[in-house]
């Protein structure tokens, strides 16, 4: 049985609140920090312990570490939406770098030399080639990348100081587990509008753009559920915990177009829905696939659910939610 303490930092958000569950199922002990700006307090396990804060709070951060033994760090902290990005980049560098900075010295303080962070794909920007791997251009599009790209490069920088860290960049998470699942406020994310769509949340859903050199005109995105990437960061924990290091692409090696995803839903759900096509977004590159072959060598990690199991754990978990969110 595994007996370390984790502290989970934005562990009551989509992919945090999976990753804790999965955890504590595995044996170690969470604990969670989070402001609760962007994450729920329903999605928490109530076997973590939980401390409300903000990585801007470093008398709060003090106190989560002085109280307990901590033997590592996951942090899902940060902003991640990419347009908004663009709107208030200072907001966005303050606290997916500043902020993060603070936590490092703290961890640093209390002597715990051990991270894994949660980065994106969206350091790559518009690949030159597909699938992408570890070693390709990073050049983001938009401030929520750059912000990631620079902490990433903080982490490796903080080698000097004895920080020891894995960097995680997911593609698309998606899916959900027992109770909970994705509830983004307001939500961005395709498979959970058109989710929201076949509910009859929304009245339509929108295609970007149908005209991209690929099978049928729409963009094509890798979709990983968000167990297989609880499963992930279990997995580069006992890596880390064990002296691994670097930079990992979290995906499938397989990608869905805006087209599969839509059918998909409507398969799974029984229902059909108005669509609207749109013209292209500025900045959308037409594939992002993942070369995962880095991280499935390392860790011997293989995805087992596919775009089909997605969206019905989605579809269920969104069912169950129905009242909640007609209330937003």
């Amino acid at each position: 049985m595994v007996h370390e303490t984790i502290l989970v930092v934005g562990g009551a958000g989509y992919i945090g609140s999976h990753t804790v569950k999965y955890l504590l199922e595995k044996g170690y002990n969470i604990i969670v920090y989070d402001s609760l700006v962007n994450g729920h307090e329903e999605l928490i396990d109530q076997s973590a312990k939980f401390y409300k804060g903000c990585l801007s709070d470093e008398i709060m951060l003090e106190k989560v570490f002085s109280e307990n033994k901590i033997d590592a760090v996951i942090d899902f902290a940060g902003f991640i939406e990419a347009g908004e990005s663009m709107k208030r980049p200072l907001m966005f560098f303050e606290n997916n770098v500043g902020n993060c900075i603070k936590l490092l010295r703290i961890m640093l303080k209390f002597n715990v030399n051990k991270i894994i962070f949660s980065s994106t794909a969206a350091v790559y920007g518009v690949p030159k080639k597909v699938p992408i791997t570890e070693d390709d251009e990073k050049k983001p599009i938009n401030y929520y990348g750059e912000t990631k790209l620079m902490f990433e490069q903080v982490l490796n920088a903080a080698r000097t100081e004895g920080l020891k860290s894995i960097k995680l960049r997911y593609f698309n998470a998606a899916g959900a587990w027992y109770n909970i699942g994705e509830w983004h406020n307001p939500e961005t994310h395709l498979i959970p509008l058109v989710i929201n769509t076949a509910l009859g949340l929304r009245e339509s859903i929108k295609i970007f753009g149908v005209d991209y050199d690929t099978k049928d005109g729409t963009c094509v995105r890798d979709y990983v559920h968000v167990v297989d990437l609880a499963k992930a960061h279990e997995l580069a924990l006992r890596g880390l915990l064990n002296g691994i290091e670097g930079e990992f692409n979290v995906g499938t090696g397989k990608g869905y177009s805006v087209k599969e995803v839509i059918d998909t839903v409507k398969r799974v759900t029984g229902k059909d829905f108005k669509i609207e096509i749109s013209e292209r977004r500025e900045g959308d590159p037409a594939i992002l696939v993942a070369s995962p072959e880095k991280f499935f060598k390392t860790f011997g990690w293989m995805p087992e659910k596919d775009l089909n199991e997605i969206v019905s754990s989605a579809w269920s978990w969104h069912k169950t939610q129905l009242e909640t969110f007609k209330k937003k």
